[in-house]
């Protein structure tokens, strides 16, 4: 066993109704909010929602609610310029991982100044960032446990990624209660995103002990309970089981990292801006199937955490994954091709370069050159 280290620097609430401790938090933080979250929510009401509690226990409230999917670093730049023009105190990050990503960039550039594009990459953030409560209302990024913020450069189609433990917000709200008016898409790709994070971790050539424990019950959790949540978003017992797997998930890859899924996913969305986890999604079957050459037995146990009716070892082989992944993206309703998604071939080239650049190539359990990404982008397409 190799040596590795981990922690988990942060407070957690999670149960239904949790989101009622919320003012006690930002007592804890100051005297003045700054939430960024999405039009959606607001328009829903959520975000009013959550002003109302604190301003009910005298926390000033402002608000930015401009945040898109795969935000971009204008975003980033337009809500920390509101963050400081509202002197806040701390963020509250209400959303899916838009929200969370655009929050924690704000967090660094708001306390460091510059562009958040200067600390791409690992290593970058000098400190502590403004304090964060991260409040998901989808089951699926992760983002509340995790030590990155992808955002979008348009001057080059590219989704950066900013990676620093300092990242990982104060404070997590998890209530399912959040989660029960996401439309079937958003759950069923949400939903998958957070599969393939435990998946990836699961299989990274980091994986440790703590990160294997961690995605295992991911796995069970979400594998027992997809299905379940998106037929049914009301149910809030899947809908529960889908947050705790997706936090566990987070918490397992800001360890283990990810691999080739997440690499290759990542332009996919920057070129063509497709949603994150439907980009996963698609990418999933293929790149386990190419994965499956190196496969040390962990493929059963995958299966029969997403599978309805569990493999015995000796009539298990790694395409039955491959072939359960691909019925589980259908029956969610996940276009079966990049193609179905609205990709085309002519920027494969560069995207394979682009993918070539993550970390998560260096952990995915095959090596991969670029000519094997791009062979891989045309039998996903």
């Amino acid at each position: 066993m190799k040596p590795f280290t981990f922690s988990v620097p942060q407070n957690i609430i999670a149960g239904k109704g949790s989101l009622k401790q919320l003012p006690d938090i930002g007592k804890k933080l100051g005297t003045h909010a700054f939430i960024i979250s999405g039009p959606h929510l607001n328009q829903m009401g959520v975000v009013k929602g959550c002003t109302d509690k604190l301003e009910a226990a005298g926390i000033q409230v402002d608000a930015f609610t401009q945040t898109e999917g795969n935000p971009s670093v204008e975003t980033v730049d337009k809500a920390a310029a509101a963050f400081l023009a509202s002197g806040a105190d701390f963020i509250v990050a209400l959303g899916g991982g838009s929200p969370m990503d655009v929050a924690k960039a704000v967090g660094v550039v708001a306390k460091y100044g510059g562009s958040i594009t200067e600390y791409e990459g690992g290593g970058k953030v000098p400190g502590d960032i403004i304090p964060i409560i991260a409040i998901p209302t989808t089951a699926g990024t992760g983002s509340e446990v995790t030590a990155f913020s992808v955002i979008t450069d348009h001057s080059r189609n590219y989704k950066l990624t900013v990676f620093s433990y300092k990242l990982i917000p104060a404070y997590a709200i998890l209530d399912a209660e959040l989660l029960t008016t996401a439309p079937a898409s958003v759950a069923a790709a949400c939903g998958i995103d957070a599969l393939v994070h435990a998946l990836e971790a699961y299989i990274s050539t980091d994986a440790s002990p703590f990160s294997d424990a961690m995605a295992e019950k991911a796995l069970e959790l979400i594998g027992g309970n997809i299905r379940k949540y998106v037929a049914n978003r009301a149910n809030t017992e899947a809908a529960e089981a889908m947050l705790i797997g997706s936090l566990f998930a987070g918490i397992a890859f800001s360890w283990a990292r990810l691999g080739n899924v997440h690499a290759m996913s990542h332009p996919v969305s920057a070129y063509f801006n497709v949603p994150h986890g439907v980009a996963n999604a698609i990418l999933l079957p293929t790149i386990v199937e190419y994965n499956a050459l190196a496969d040390d037995g962990k493929y059963r146990k995958i299966y029969n955490y997403v599978s309805e009716i569990p493999a015995a070892e000796e009539t298990f082989v790694p395409s039955m994954l491959t072939e359960k992944l691909k019925e589980l993206n259908a029956m969610l309703g996940i276009p079966a091709s990049l193609r179905e998604a609205g990709v085309t071939e002519e920027t494969f080239d560069a995207m394979a370069e682009d993918a070539m650049k993550s970390g998560n190539i260096l952990v995915n359990p095959r090596a991969s050159k670029k000519q094997d990404i791009l062979n891989l982008y045309h039998k996903a397409f």
